[in-house]
């Protein structure tokens, strides 16, 4: 039994074979964000045995479909072998095709650029006060966009040539400040209401030696200067990890601070996964008003 796949620009079929002889067929279109089951057919002599399942399957790995976020389509089905068929492998109906969709668990990364994405405007100040291998800088440049500014600062050198040789690869090499320095002394690099944004990822640098890690001593005095430096109608970004070799006394002393600051001055929001473990990551959001 084999497969042999034909691709024909955004066609994609995949024929199966059983003692060289052909026995069954799927069609797909590989169309933008998402791949439409378009033509599948099994042999009267070969249903029942299997292989529809086999090739539905070798079909969905060729396109993503056991990947972390995929989104397939297929046409009504015509009998209920083919219906079961399809629910087997997660289809359901969906007004007028049957949808099969993949989606990845979000993450406190993720929700965090995602809400900085939805009220961060071009043009911006935007800093990555804790740059690590330089994910955040890049997304704020992305964000920032060409006649924006973005400051990225890190206390360990191998966070800033990692940072440095992200944004070159990415094309932001001009308009992103990184340098070396700890997050406590964010007060001497920025002038106070100058920022639109700044983020933080605490804890320990991805790659790197777990035993450096972020503490509450400059931790604290960094989210003080954040705040000050904050424009009014700025967001702080801050991701407060757990469990690791930093323990939990950071992320206890950063929701302090947190809940402390007046409600006159700003709003708060932590993101808390309702049904995770108590160490999952927490993403927390500054409103200054």
């Amino acid at each position: 039994m084999r497969i042999d796949q034909h691709r024909e620009g955004d066609r994609l079929s995949l024929t199966l074979y059983k003692e060289q002889a052909p026995v069954g067929v799927c069609r797909l279109l590989l169309a933008p964000g998402r791949v439409e089951l378009q033509g599948f057919s099994i042999d009267d002599g070969w249903r029942g045995k299997g292989y529809g399942s086999y090739l539905l399957k070798q079909a969905l790995h060729a396109t993503g479909g056991f990947g972390t976020s995929s989104l397939h389509t297929a046409p009504p089905p015509e009998s209920e072998a083919a219906a079961a068929l399809l629910k087997k492998f997660g289809f359901a109906p969906a007004g007028d095709v049957w949808l099969r969709r993949r989606a990845p668990d979000p993450s406190a990364v993720g929700l965090t650029h995602e809400f900085l994405a939805s009220r961060l405007a071009p043009g911006g100040f935007f800093i990555d006060a804790t740059c690590g291998n330089g994910h955040d800088t890049a997304f704020l440049c992305r964000l920032a966009g060409p006649q924006g500014r973005v400051l990225a600062l890190d206390v360990q050198p191998q966070a800033v040539a990692a940072t440095r040789a992200r944004l070159e690869a990415e094309g932001f090499g001009s308009m992103a400040q990184v340098v070396q320095a700890d997050h406590a002394r964010l007060a001497e690099l920025a002038p106070p209401a100058s920022a639109d944004c700044v983020v933080f990822n605490f804890g320990y640098l991805p790659g790197a030696d777990h035993a450096l890690f972020t503490t509450p001593a400059s931790s604290l005095p960094a989210l003080e200067a954040a705040l000050d430096i904050l424009k009014p109608g700025g967001v702080l970004a801050a991701c407060l990890y757990s469990g690791g070799p930093n323990g939990g006394g950071e992320k206890a002393a950063v929701e302090g601070f947190f809940a402390a600051l007046p409600l006159t001055r700003y709003t708060v929001l932590a993101c808390r996964f309702a049904n995770w473990a108590d160490t999952a990551p927490l993403p927390c959001f500054v409103l200054k008003k």
